[in-house]
């Protein structure tokens, strides 16, 4: 197993902040046991979530059998950032995936990864993966062309052909207005909390 680095990451200042979080990202896939090897084993990802949805009895008492089986994953927030993995058990089985750029409708997950060069040949290995490019370093422009933000950028398809970077920061963040230690963390700890601060 690979020890990894906590990603640097903060909640924007209190005076900064909007009533919405982006809570997960959910990819509907062919089959999660193929998808698994990827996210949870070779990325780290920690399994939070693992059950069978949309059985039970029909009006006539007949047993219904599930339809989803839904995997919820999570990095280093409980709240935020979490990467779902939904199977549809009731649909017969899917084409083949394309691997090729993302065009509209079509989905980018990027991940920051602080251990990338230790991590990518486990990456690599994971079966059912495609790799689009080896780490390689390049330069964002910042923000108001105010310098560059240096990153060892990577890329892949996983087992559906969903287009992940994988990407190690090695410079300030676009957006991070001060160290990711500065801050303290002022999420709210659950739905109830962020309703009492709406009110």
């Amino acid at each position: 197993m690979i020890c990894s680095a906590a990603a640097p990451a903060a909640p924007v200042p209190e005076d900064s902040r909007i009533p919405v979080d982006i809570r997960r990202t959910t990819f509907v896939v062919r089959d999660i046991d193929k998808s698994l090897p990827l996210y949870r084993d070779a990325l780290g990802l920690k399994v939070i979530y693992d059950e069978l949805i949309g059985g039970g009895t029909a009006a006539d008492g007949e047993r219904k059998p599930p339809t989803i089986r839904l995997v919820l994953l999570r990095a280093n927030d409980t709240f935020i950032g979490a990467l779902g993995l939904m199977q549809r058990l009731d649909i017969p089985p899917q084409p083949e995936p394309k691997f090729g750029k993302a065009m509209p409708g079509q989905t980018i997950v990027v991940m920051n990864i602080a251990d990338l060069d230790e991590r990518f040949a486990a990456i690599e290995a994971a079966p059912n993966v495609k790799v689009a490019t080896r780490p390689t370093p390049i330069e964002y422009p910042a923000p108001g062309g105010q310098g560059k933000i240096p990153v060892l950028f990577s890329a892949i398809w996983d087992a559906d052909g969903n287009f992940i970077e994988l990407n190690k920061l090695l410079g300030s963040a676009a957006g991070m207005d001060k160290p990711a230690d500065a801050a303290a963390d002022t999420r709210p700890k659950d739905a109830k909390e962020l309703r009492e601060r709406l009110q």
